[in-house]
Order: C-alpha cells, then structure tokens, then sequence
C-alpha cells in the first residue's frame, strides 16, 4: 500500500509540475534557512561546554554603585578565589586570570612579535579548566616564577612544534625583558570559548599589590564540589563582605556597612555559569565581546516563522489546487476507498515533497553557508550536519513539516462528497476554506511585514549610531602600538612624527574613547575626609598636553593642560557628567580629594581647571559616565591626526620613524573609527541577518502569491473570457485578479506594523542613545510589501488578461 501511495504520489508531482516547483522550492528554502539557524544556535549554546568540569565552574562578578555610578564588573579582587576556597567547602579549587597588562612583546628571532592573546594565571589553571597538553606537563607548570604554557599553534609559530618548545625560553618585554620557559604545550582552544588565550604566564610575575579586597582587576573562576548548591552563595558572599570589606570602608570613609547601604551605594559579589558568559554577560573587561541571548531568541523565532510561511504555503497551495483533485477523492470514494487511506494518501505525498524538499535544503546549505559564515562572523561547516543528532533531527523534521503542512489539506480532500465531486461541484461546499486560505496570506504578509520593519529599524540605528554626536572627531586618526619603543624615546618618537607634513597632531594615547581600550576609576570626595556622602567614583584617564586636541573634544568651560602651569600636575580635566554629579554648571576652580590608602595622613587635593563635553567613552549602550584626565603616562599607545591627503605616504614615514626608534620591533597601528565600528560588530551582524531573513520570508510569500494567483486566473478562465467578450479592460481584469490579494496585504500591514513596533521598541532598549522608530519605516514597508505583492500578481493576472476568450470559452 505504501508503494502505491508513492507511485501515486510522484504522478501527481509530475502531473503538477508549476505547483510541485513552488511547494518544493519554497518548502526548501525554509528548511535551509531552519537548518542555517539551527547549526548558528547551537553553534553559540555550545560555547565553554568542552570543559569536562564546565557544569561545576562560575566566575565571580563585581557590581559596585558608589555615589552616582555604577559598576558591573566581570572581575573581583584578588584574594577573592583563596577567600571563598579557604572559608567555604563547597569551593573545591579556584583560579585568576589576569591580562591588565594587555598584549606583551616576545622576541621571536631577532625582533619581536605583539602577541595580543595572553594572560598571567594561576597554578590551578588546569585543575579548573580542561586544556589538553600535547607536550610537557599541564599540573604544576605554573607554580613558579618565569613559567609560561603555551598553545599548539603559538608553539608552531616560535619553535616549529610542540615537541621542541618544551624547555625552551621565551624573552618579553616585561620588566628587565624577562625571560619564560615553556613547561607545557597545549590544545588550541576552541572557537567556542568565550577567552582564546595561546601564553598563559606564572601569576608569580605580576607586579600587583596583592591582598587588596577594593581593587577588582582579576578575573576569578571557582570549581564548586559536586552537589554544593551555587544558590548558597549569596550569603557567602555577604559574609566576605562584612568580614572583609566593611573594616575598609571604616578606614577609607569612616563609616560602617549600614550607613554606606542607606546613603545608595553598595558593594556585591555575584557567580555566573561559565557555560552563560557568552551570551548572557556583557560587563566591563571581557575578554572578548560575547553573543546575546537576546539575538538567539530572535534568530530562533525568524527561522521559526520562516519554516511555517513554508508550510503555510504547502497548505494553501493544496487547498486551493483541491478542486482538480475533487473527481479523483469521488471516483476513489465510489470504488470503496475509506476516508482514514485518503487520509494516507494525501499525507504520504505531503510527507515525500517534504523529504525531496530536504536534499534540495542542504544543497542550499551548501552553497549559502560560505555567505551565512561572512555575515554570522561563524565558522559552521556543512559536515556538522552529519552528527548523530543532527542526523536524528534532520531525518525526522521533514516528516513532523509534511504531517504539520499537510494534515489540513489530507483532510479537507478526503472529506469531499463523491456526488457532489462527480458533478465537478467544489466536494465539501465549506465556506469556510477560501477564509483560512485567505488568513495564512495574511500571516505570511505580517510576518514579512515584521521582519523588514525590523531590519530598517536595525539600520537606521546603526545609521544613528554612525552620525551621533559622540564628543571626539574619530576620523582620520591612526592610533600607534609604541609599547615597543624604549621608554625614554617614546616622547622623541610623537615630537618627530608630529612634526610630519601629513600629521596635524599628536598625543600619547593609552585611554582611548573605544572597546578594548585601558580603563581605570578611582573614588574621589568632594571634602578632606570622605564620607558615604560626598564620595564618587569615575574614571580617572592619563593623558598629555596634546591630547584633547588630537582626539577633537570641545572645552566648554576653563582651559587644556598647559606647559606654563606647573600646577597643572594636580589639575583635573572633567566631563559635563562629573559636573552634574558635583552639583555644578561650572566647576573650574572646584577642589577634589583622593586618598590611595587609608592610612594616608592627608589627601590629595585635585584643581579642577577645565570640562569637556561629555564623549562615548563606552558604547552607545550606556549612558556616559563620569571622567577625568589628568597629566600622567600614558604612552604606550600615540594618536596621530592625519591630514587629508595621501595616508599611505605618511603611514610609510611614520613606520620608519619607529623602526629608528625601536629597531627589531614589529610596527602595527588602527583606525580609530574602524576600532569605534567594531563596538557595533554584533549589531551589524544582526542587521545583515535580519536583511536576509526578510528576503526569504518575501520570497517564500511571493512563491506562494504567485501560486494562488495562478489557481485563481485557472479557475476564472471562462469568467475572465465572458468580461473581455463584454468589453472589459486590461486594467479591469487586472484588478479583478488582484483587487482581493491586494486587501490582504494590507489587512497584513495594519496587523503586522504594531507587533513589529513593539518588538523593535523592546529591543532598542538596550541602547542608552537610540533613533526613534520613525514613521517612514512604516511607509516604506507599507509601500515595498505591495509593491512587491503587485510585482509578483503582475505576470501571471497580465498574461490572463491579454489570453484570446475564444479559447478560454471554446470549450463551453
């Protein structure tokens, strides 16, 4: 029986070639764009779970309010990790990871390589996390000084392989240009890690003043034993406060707990599932910029409506094409066939257009996943498909979309009446088909509706962000690695390329208004004592003489660092921010205080003798907070303003004042606005994602359009003849044809616009600085959704207007 209903099947496939193409075609794309999405989705869940231990490892968050800021870190400070191990059972081991010395040079030959990707750990680094050794001895190898693990690749690129760079010395440019010896080689970490580290150095060479509870600068992962309750720690945590944090506050600000709690401020300590930080932790000192869950959600529910505007095309098309099919259901009723093997029949050919609809998906695959892999930012490769669960799932999702999208239209045939069928009558005579077939164009539109409304608020955010007014001129500004000039020549370096044609000015450059960049706040009172009252904290930049210039901020109120002010070694430069939180409109000449220990007799008193306008230090995300600059070095890293003209010329200058400087030192400088653009990397990802999701849902609604207007100019043939005998128009029968489709398209606007508004407006909430949702979105969509509507009606209702009505009534 079941060879029957194939045959049968397949002959009805081929009878209705136009039909099977576009159920197929469409079923295919949306299956495609499933599977796409599924291999993206996954691809992001699995990150960190290669860790054996991945379900017992956290990571321990800061989140610090103090005066008007806020603080949500993703460090702590460093006795953290000992204290809770130490004091608490249920902590089985911990490790620190701490990289705020950012990329180090190691020598490699006779120059040195800038390696971006390291970090200072501790002993325990491999007891907490699973990095396979290839070479040498993963336990232990960091126990003492002049350690260093490295990966497989860092080990091919400075020894030739794993084997030989066991034992072998790698010089840096720490201090005294320190020399390491490899212990151990390890496997590269995956894609999939929300770090990528290939030089993990002894925690025994950072120049840290260690057993500080009110510096947060590293990042602590604890392994909790099997069975310990992480819902537990909150009040641990609230225990190391007291203990530990509640004596500082009375030595720095003479107050207890309490009153520091009642005045707004607070201090606390949270853990986060390692196997949550890609997508669910966006705090300060990440290491690398993390997925958002917000966006899976998003891909998840696209892809999802994607694969249903599919199957709603599969069951449209199949009730609409019912009527040839009404004397097959009549004659096979007459003959004894029962409704339950109609049912079979109908089913069994749904189900099989499903499966060749999967070989034709994973061909697309195949040849858009290069594509999906460039705007994803993803390295997915089609083998991943042949997993034993994604086998699983692929086998069984063309089965569970061909019952799904065929089970109406199995049971609207086999319900037909057989006397009514052979008499060429419509077999059920339910009204109540045209309304659902009508409903799922409808659906299809609104979902179409949503996603372009989606994508044009995606851009124009973007667009927005591009020409917000973030207080810096970020174009035309190269920013120079100098970290590998000697010390004393960095300041003969920036006079000498600020003295080029092609460079306006210059200024050391370590804080830059960008991601990734050196940061640093520090809590300052508004009186000699601090006090829970008069105490805030901000960001606190080093910066030169040249520096406001070169990086285009606009003074608003006093004057720049000058060489004729010898007091401007204690002066302060702030932003309209920390003017606002001093209660202030102009606060030159306002004093500020500092204390670096709480056993320091006397504060430092800080002048303050300028204010910027307030800049997008952080993303547009967040609101600005409070900063300011004062003298200090900051010169491993110079910005250059470049004049308009020929960059490449005055790059090539540039370099080969370096090379002078610092002869054997690899050369390497960024855009500032290319590093600004990069802040917005996820959101442009997104918006590109979302342009193709709205083509295909367009698409899959076109391919089923074009099929119901092909039935409906079938089914009206004589109608359509009999109007043009009676001198109807071209532009009448055009309508005629498309007058109704054209309503649904509308009735989709009216229904689809405010779902889409709601949606887009939840998700600009994240931005601080965001573009309203204007109404020429809504226009533009309004007017692309029946444009496109009556570009797809167009050809098949033109040629069914211009067909000869003698040959649509001969048959009469």
């Amino acid at each position: 029986m079941i060879r029957n209903y194939l045959k049968i099947a397949w002959r009805n496939l081929r009878k209705n070639r136009v039909f099977s193409f576009i159920n197929i075609f469409g079923l295919a794309l949306g299956l495609a764009c499933f599977m796409l999405i599924a291999l993206y989705v996954a691809d992001e869940w699995s990150y960190d779970r290669f860790h054996a231990k991945a379900e017992r490892i956290y990571r321990v968050h800061s989140d610090v309010r103090m005066g008007e800021t806020d603080l949500h870190m993703s460090e702590t400070s460093d006795p953290m990790g000992e204290t809770l191990k130490n004091e608490f059972p249920q902590v089985e081991e911990f490790v620190r990871l701490y990289n705020n010395s950012g990329a180090k040079l190691i020598k490699h030959g006779d120059e040195y390589l800038n390696e971006p990707r390291v970090a200072h750990a501790d002993s325990t680094l491999f007891d907490v996390f699973t990095l396979p050794v290839v070479a040498g001895t993963g336990k232990g190898a960091l126990s003492e000084p002049n350690a260093v693990v490295i990966s497989e690749s860092a080990a091919e690129r400075y020894f030739g392989g794993a084997a030989a760079a066991i034992g072998q010395n790698l010089e840096t440019d720490d201090a005294g240009g320190t020399a390491y010896q490899v212990r151990a080689v390890f496997q590269d970490l995956p894609e999939q890690s929300h770090f990528h580290i290939d030089f993990f150095f002894s925690m025994a060479n950072v120049n840290y003043d260690f057993g500080n509870f009110a510096s947060h600068n590293f990042n602590t992962y604890i392994l909790l034993r099997e069975g310990a309750d992480p819902a537990e720690f909150p009040a641990k945590f609230e225990q190391v406060i007291q203990k530990y944090l509640a004596p500082l506050l009375q030595q720095y600000m003479q107050t207890d707990l309490e009153t520091f709690r009642k005045s707004g401020n607070r201090i606390e300590y949270s853990l986060m599932p390692l196997t949550d930080i890609h997508l669910h932790s966006d705090r300060t000192a990440e290491f690398e910029p993390n997925g958002s869950i917000q966006n899976i959600y998003i891909f998840s529910v696209a892809a999802l409506f994607i694969l249903v505007l599919a199957c709603v095309n599969f069951t449209n098309l199949s009730t609409a094409r019912s009527a040839g099919r009404a004397r097959e259901v009549g004659i096979r009723k007459t003959m004894g066939t029962r409704k339950p093997a109609l049912i079979g029949q109908f089913l069994t050919e749904s189900v099989l257009l499903a499966y060749i609809a999967l070989v034709l998906a994973v061909g697309i695959c195949a040849l858009l996943l290069p594509w999906f892999n460039g705007i994803s930012g993803k390295e997915l490769v089609l083998a991943d498909l042949l997993r034993p669960g994604y086998l699983l799932f692929l086998g069984a999702l063309p089965l569970l979309v061909g019952v799904l999208a065929g089970v109406y239209p199995a049971f609207f045939l086999a319900s037909f009446n057989p006397i009514r069928a052979l008499k060429g009558k419509k077999g059920s005579g339910s009204k109540a088909e045209p309304v659902l077939r009508n409903a799922l164009v409808v659906f299809q539109f609104a979902v179409s509706i949503i996603l372009i409304v989606g994508t044009l608020v995606i851009y124009n955010q973007l667009e927005f962000i591009r020409k917000a007014r973030i207080g810096f001129d970020k174009e035309q500004v190269a920013v120079v690695d100098t970290g590998g000039i000697p010390g004393s020549n960095r300041a003969a370096f920036k006079q000498e390329v600020a003295a080029l044609a092609g460079v306006r000015s210059a200024a050391f450059a370590g804080y830059l208004p960008v991601a990734n960049s050196s940061r640093s706040d520090t809590s300052f009172s508004t009186d000699p004592v601090m006090s829970e009252t008069n105490m805030f904290n901000m960001q606190i930049w080093r910066t030169d003489y040249d520096y406001i210039p070169t990086m285009g901020m606009e003074l608003l109120e006093g004057r720049n660092f000058s060489t004729e002010f010898g007091s401007d070694s204690t002066a302060l430069i702030i932003n309209q921010r920390a003017a606002e939180i001093l209660g202030v409109s102009n606060p030159v000449g306002s004093k500020l205080y500092y204390r670096s220990a709480p056993d320091q007799e006397e504060a430092e008193i800080y002048t303050i003798i300028g204010m910027v306008r307030d800049f997008n230090f952080e993303s547009l995300r967040q609101n600005v907070g409070p900063l300011a600059m004062r003298l200090g070095r900051n010169d491993w890293a110079t910005a250059l303003r470049m004049a308009p003209g020929d960059l490449e010329s005055t790059l090539a200058q540039v370099e080969q004042q370096f090379h002078e400087m610092a002869p054997g030192m690899p050369f390497s400088y960024t855009f500032l606005d290319e590093s600004f653009d990069q802040m917005y990397r996820q959101e442009q990802r997104m918006g590109r994602v979302a342009l193709s999701f709205a083509v295909l849902a367009i698409l899959i609604a076109c391919l089923g359009l074009f099929g119901l207007v092909t039935y409906v100019a079938e089914q009206r043939t004589k109608e359509i003849g009999i109007r043009k005998v009676l001198g109807a128009s071209l532009g009448n029968i055009l309508g005629l044809l498309s007058r109704d489709f054209l309503k649904l398209v509308l009735l989709a606007f009216v229904i689809g616009s405010p779902i889409a508004w709601w949606a887009m407006s939840a998700w600009l909430e994240d931005f601080a600085y965001r573009a309203p949702i204007e109404l020429w979105i809504f226009a533009a969509t309004g007017g692309a959704a029946l444009a496109i509507a009556l570009f797809t009606m167009a050809f098949k209702a033109l040629r069914a207007a211009l067909q000869n009505p003698v040959n649509s009534l001969r048959t009469e």
